[in-house]
């Protein structure tokens, strides 16, 4: 008996990660932001903009993650990476809950993570030299053992993301859009990541240098073995970039399939509405085509409606779906989830 009970009082321990398992898990995920009034700065309400949010990403996939503005897609994104601090949840990362790391140890898992940012004129401090900003995560982390090598780590990674390597002395406002663009794709593969955020990454680019930086990540990931959240609202473009795609609606994922699945059969209304929207170059077809109006405007993030958050504009909602918030389930063999209790046909 006294061997069994000096059995039964040892810890459990803690499973290891392994490249089999998903690389990120996302569990009830919730960030919200506090509206406060008054000289006291009381918080009277809260928008809700990442509210219980649940997903998985497996190791080298590309995950896109599409919904019109304001949904919270780089909240969600920035979330992840504990850039916007969530409010409950777990992100856990290569096994790890990210949300119970203290400061230190969020930082040495940080080389293990990047950020590809929206907008390339923005995020690239003007004041600094290319070498400067490429190099600056090396310095912060200590990856280069002195100035030779640093210099040469610099030139590795402009050379990786198709630029000359003598562009490491000259400034941000020499570059165009897309040059700027793959400084910033320098910058983020500086600490050797394995997983990369791609907010916006491609949207302010012009439609040619869109295929370009597209190409250039997809190459990336081949070579480094990358696992990428894209977020995006270009439909045709998370197409050909993505494994499995997530729709995201006021703060929550209502649908998740692979990417041919869900632009084939999509099963929740709001993702239909979505594809509908997308034009297609040929004539007989996109005359026959039925689409699908959503009536009303995107209710508030402060106050949703109750139940399924898209209710309000569906036209297929009922009395059930004011009452109850759909899971999101499988609706048939294979992995594809939506949060609808009357899916698509």
């Amino acid at each position: 008996m006294a061997a069994v009970a000096e059995v039964a009082t040892k810890p459990l321990l803690k499973k290891a990660w392994t490249a089999a398992d998903p690389i990120l898990e996302v569990r009830g995920l919730k960030t919200w932001f506090p509206i406060t009034s008054g000289i006291l700065q009381r918080t009277i309400a809260h928008v809700h903009a990442v509210d219980g949010v649940d997903l998985t990403i497996k190791q080298g996939e590309t995950l896109g993650l599409v919904g019109e503005s304001g949904c919270g897609k780089s909240t969600l994104g920035r979330s992840i990476l504990r850039l916007v601090e969530p409010t409950e949840g777990e992100i856990i990362f290569k096994g790890e809950n990210l949300l119970q790391l203290g400061r230190g140890q969020l930082r040495a898992r940080r080389r293990d993570m990047a950020m590809i940012f929206q907008d390339p004129f923005a995020s690239l401090d003007p004041r600094q030299t290319v070498g400067e900003i490429v190099g600056e995560p090396l310095d912060i982390h200590g990856l280069a053992e002195n100035k030779k090598l640093r210099q040469e780590r610099i030139q590795e990674l402009l050379r990786v993301v198709g630029l000359n390597p003598s562009f490491g002395n000259r400034y941000p406002h020499e570059f165009s859009g897309g040059q700027r663009q793959r400084i910033g794709i320098a910058r983020a593969l500086a600490v050797d990541p394995s997983f990369i955020v791609c907010d916006e990454a491609i949207s302010a680019l012009d439609v040619s240098i869109q295929a370009q930086i597209i190409n250039l990540l997809e190459r990336l990931q081949d070579q480094f073995n990358l696992t990428y959240l894209f977020i995006a609202h270009d439909l045709s473009v998370v197409k050909h970039i993505s494994d499995r795609i997530a729709v995201m609606y006021l703060g929550k994922v209502v649908e998740v399939a692979g990417a041919n699945e869900l632009y084939r059969k999509p099963k929740h209304p709001y993702t239909g509405s979505l594809l509908s929207a997308i034009p297609i170059p040929d004539p007989r077809i996109e005359r026959g085509r039925e689409r699908i109006i959503l009536r009303g405007d995107v209710p508030s993030p402060v106050d949703p409606p109750s139940g399924c958050r898209f209710r309000t504009r569906c036209f297929k909602a009922q009395e059930k779906c004011a009452q109850d918030v759909p899971p999101l389930d499988t609706v048939h063999l294979g992995d594809h989830e939506a949060a609808c209790f009357f899916p698509l046909d």
